[in-house]
């Protein structure tokens, strides 16, 4: 069952697990779950993905009831009016607080696959983020005695594939359990030393005004347990805000 965090009869949304597909996708052709289909079972009803999470995040998912509602979100995620919070744990100490300014290339997606044309022309992204804590551990990872990693609030001003990560990549620190962006060496001592196999960013929390009634609706989702106990390890529990921290 997929944990729903938030339901009325326009919308719904859940808590979408690591290791998860939205849809079904050709890029992924061996993959047989996706969140679309599950949901679909789970509720007996069609929905209709608002917005994607990458198959290794996980956190806020939401969808329409109906093909309008599923419309009208979509909308609004392309004109910027849904403010996301995510948090990640990444190589090295970023700086206290910053802005990532960083044009993107198009990422091959299932439009490419079928064929339609797309502008390979760099887009616009922008990522802000802030360090909430940092650790410095006493395992040589790469040529150094000692390694450094910090956990960070990341707030996307644009939607672009990938873009959290890519821009983590851009600035030296990628996040650990990212397999195309990030560092084996590191993903590798995460997974023998705290047993985590997972890429270690969330969608925590999402912001927006509800298409159909206007009202403000803020969408959270705690982190997932696996993820939550590596922040525990790294002595992080206290840097997490209370409405993040699972039950």
């Amino acid at each position: 069952m997929l944990p729903i965090l938030y339901e009325d009869d326009q919308l719904i949304a859940i808590h979408k697990p690591t290791d998860l597909l939205v849809h079904r996708t050709v890029l992924d052709k061996h993959e047989r779950r996706f969140a679309l289909q599950m949901l679909r079972e789970q509720i007996g009803q069609r929905v209709y993905p608002a917005h994607r999470l990458d198959k290794g995040t996980s956190g806020v998912l939401l969808f329409g009831k109906s093909r309008d509602a599923g419309r009208e979100l979509s909308w609004r995620f392309e004109r910027q009016e849904v403010d996301k919070t995510y948090l990640a744990v990444v190589r090295g100490w970023p700086a206290d607080a910053g802005e990532i300014d960083h044009a993107l290339t198009r990422r091959v997606d299932d439009l490419e696959w079928l064929g339609e044309t797309v502008s390979a022309e760099p887009q616009a992204a922008v990522t802000r983020y802030k360090t909430l804590a940092t650790v410095e551990l006493p395992v040589a990872v790469d040529r150094y005695p000692q390694s450094r990693y910090a956990l960070v609030e990341l707030e996307p001003l644009t939607g672009r594939r990938h873009q959290l990560r890519r821009h983590l990549k851009h600035i030296s620190h990628p996040i650990i359990g990212d397999a195309t962006y990030g560092k084996g060496r590191h993903n590798r001592m995460f997974t023998e030393r705290y047993g985590s196999e997972r890429m270690l960013l969330a969608c925590v929390e999402m912001r927006l005004v509800h298409p159909f009634t206007d009202e403000p609706l803020t969408l959270t989702a705690p982190l997932a347990p696996e993820f939550a106990a590596v922040v525990a390890a790294l002595g992080w529990r206290d840097a997490v805000a209370p409405r993040f921290w699972p039950a």
